[in-house]
C-alpha cells in the first residue's frame, strides 16, 4: 500500500505565514491537478486546501519520484523556495496516509476537535479531482471509504456534541434554561465580535425580535439591520429589560451597564419569567449580584470558558472511540487494496507461463517436422494442460485459500520469484485502468 502517499502541512506543523503562501483556491486546484496528473511518476492525485492545511494525496507507481514531484509542484506552483517550507511538511505512506485522511475527514485532526465543516471541504476537494480526471480506482475507493468512516464516527460517537466555542456555549446554556429558544426575544448591548456570533447563532435557532443598543447609535442601526431587528438608544436599555428574555453584552464600558437593582425592579412585572444574561465583556457589564435575583441567570466569559473546557474534554473522550473506528476502517481498506494486486499478479503469472510454454513448444515442434498435425495438436494440448495444472495451486493460494496474514507479502514474493513487475507495468501502460467517474465501494 506504499503507493498511496499524502504530503502536506497544517496548523500544527506550519505557521499561518507559510500556510497562506501555499494555499490553493479552486482555479489553482484545477490547474494543479492537471499538472500532477500529467507527471509520469503519478497515477492519481487530489489537492486539499483549507485555512489550516494544504495536503496533496497521491497514488503512484514510483512513490519516491512522486514525493519529489509533489514537493517541486508546491514550490513551483506557489513560487516559494522548497527550503522555506520543507521542514514544515509531513509525509505519510500506505496505512499511515489512509489513517491520516480518515482522521482529517472525521475532524480528529482539526484545530477544533469535532468541527463539522471539514467533511464538506474534503468532499469538495474530491469533486474537483473527479472533474479534472485525476482520481482513479484507488482514490475513488479511498475517498468513498473516507466519507463512510466520517459519517459513522459522527453517528456512533459524541465527537460533534456539545459547544466548543464561547458563542456556542452561550446558546447551549440558553437552551438548558429555556428548553426551547424559539420566539425568545434578544437584546444585544454593544458590538463585540463574540457577542455578534452569539446573536447570529440565536437567530439561527429562530429566536424572536432582536433589539440592538450601542453607544454609537448609527452603529446600532447598522447592526440591527443585519438581524432585521430594532435599534434602541443606550438610555432605553432599562425600559426593554422587561420585554426580552436573553441579554448579550459586550461593551467595553469601565463599569457595570446593568446592576442588581435594575433587574430586581422588573422581575415582578415579568411574572418571574427567566432572564438570561450572557456577559462576554471584559471588564464585566453585568453586576454579579444579579445572579442572586430569582430567575435571573448571569454567565460571564469565565463561566462560558469552563463550559467549553468541559465540552472539549468530553469530545476528547469520544475521540478515543473514533480512533478505534478509524483503525478498523484502515484494516478493511488494506484488505481491499491488497486484493487489487491479486488479479494483475495472477494474470501476469499466467501470461508468463503461457509465453514460456508457447516458446518452448514452438522450438520443440521445429525440431520434429515429421510429426503429423494431430500429433502436434496433442503435444500443444498437453502443454496447455501442464500450464493450467501448474497455475492451479498458486492461483488458489494467492486468492486467499492459502494466504495467512499479510497477503501483500505473498504477492510481492510471487512477483519477485517470477520477475513479473516489468511485465505488469507494460500491461498497465498498454491498458491503463484509470476510470474517471467515482463508484460506490
Amino acid at each position: 500500500m506504499d503507493r498511496i502517499i499524502l504530503i502536506g502541512l497544517n496548523h500544527k506543523s506550519a505557521p499561518i505565514e507559510i500556510r497562506e503562501c501555499l494555499a490553493f483556491d479552486e482555479p489553482d486546484t484545477r490547474a494543479g491537478l492537471g499538472m500532477l496528473r500529467d507527471d509520469p511518476a503519478i497515477d492519481e492525485a487530489m489537492i486539499f486546501s483549507t485555512c489550516n492545511r494544504v495536503e496533496v494525496l497521491l497514488s503512484a507507481h514510483r512513490p519516491d519520484a512522486a514525493i519529489a514531484a509533489a514537493k517541486r509542484f508546491l514550490s513551483t506552483t506557489k513560487q516559494v523556495p522548497l527550503a522555506v517550507f520543507e521542514s514544515s511538511l509531513y509525509l505519510h505512506r500506505g496505512e499511515a496516509a489512509v489513517r491520516h485522511l480518515f482522521r482529517v475527514a472525521a475532524s480528529l485532526d482539526s484545530m477544533v476537535l469535532g468541527e463539522p465543516q471539514i467533511l464538506g471541504q474534503v468532499k469538495g476537494a474530491y469533486r474537483l479531482a473527479t472533474e479534472q480526471k485525476s482520481a482513479g480506482v484507488i482514490l475513488n475507493r479511498l475517498l468513498h471509504r473516507t466519507f463512510f468512516v466520517a459519517k459513522r464516527i459522527r453517528s456512533e460517537t459524541g465527537i460533534g456534541d456539545h459547544a466548543v466555542s464561547i458563542s456556542y456555549a452561550a446558546i447551549e446554556l440558553g437552551r438548558k434554561i429555556f428548553g426551547r429558544l424559539e420566539g425568545k426575544q434578544v437584546l444585544l448591548i454593544g458590538a463585540g465580535e463574540m457577542a455578534e456570533l452569539a446573536v447570529d447563532h440565536l437567530v439561527r435557532h429562530r429566536t424572536g425580535r432582536v433589539y440592538v443598543a450601542n453607544r454609537t447609535f448609527e452603529r446600532g442601526v447598522a447592526l440591527a439591520a443585519k438581524y432585521q431587528g430594532t435599534p434602541i438608544r443606550f438610555e432605553e436599555i432599562g425600559a426593554h429589560l422587561g420585554k426580552v428574555d436573553i441579554i448579550i453584552t459586550s461593551t467595553g464600558a469601565p463599569g457595570y451597564v446593568i446592576r442588581q437593582a435594575d433587574v430586581k425592579g422588573i422581575m415582578r412585572h415579568r411574572r418571574n419569567r427567566p432572564l438570561f444574561f450572557i456577559d462576554i465583556a471584559v471588564p464585566r457589564d453585568i453586576d454579579p449580584l444579579v445572579n442572586q435575583v430569582n430567575n435571573a441567570y448571569v454567565y460571564d466569559i469565565d463561566d462560558l470558558q469552563e463550559v467549553v473546557d468541559d465540552n472539549i474534554e468530553d469530545r476528547r473522550r469520544e475521540a478515543v472511540k473514533a480512533d478505534r473506528i478509524v483503525d478498523e476502517a484502515v484494516v478493511q481498506f488494506r484488505r481491499w487494496y491488497d486484493s487489487q494486486g491479486v488479479v494483475p499478479t495472477i494474470k501476469a503469472l499466467n501470461a508468463k507461463l503461457r509465453e514460456v510454454a508457447a516458446a518452448e513448444l514452438q522450438k520443440t515442434l521445429g525440431h520434429l517436422p515429421h510429426l503429423s498435425a494431430e500429433d502436434q495438436q496433442a503435444i500443444s494440448r498437453m502443454s496447455e494442460a501442464m500450464v493450467k495444472k501448474i497455475l492451479h495451486d498458486p492461483t488458489r493460494f494467492l486468492k486467499g485459500n492459502g494466504c495467512h496474514g499479510d497477503r501483500a507479502v505473498y504477492l510481492e514474493v510471487a512477483r519477485r520469484l517470477f520477475k513479473l513487475d516489468e511485465q505488469m507495468e507494460q500491461r498497465a501502460n498498454q491498458d491503463p485502468d484509470r476510470p474517471t467517474e467515482p463508484s460506490e465501494p
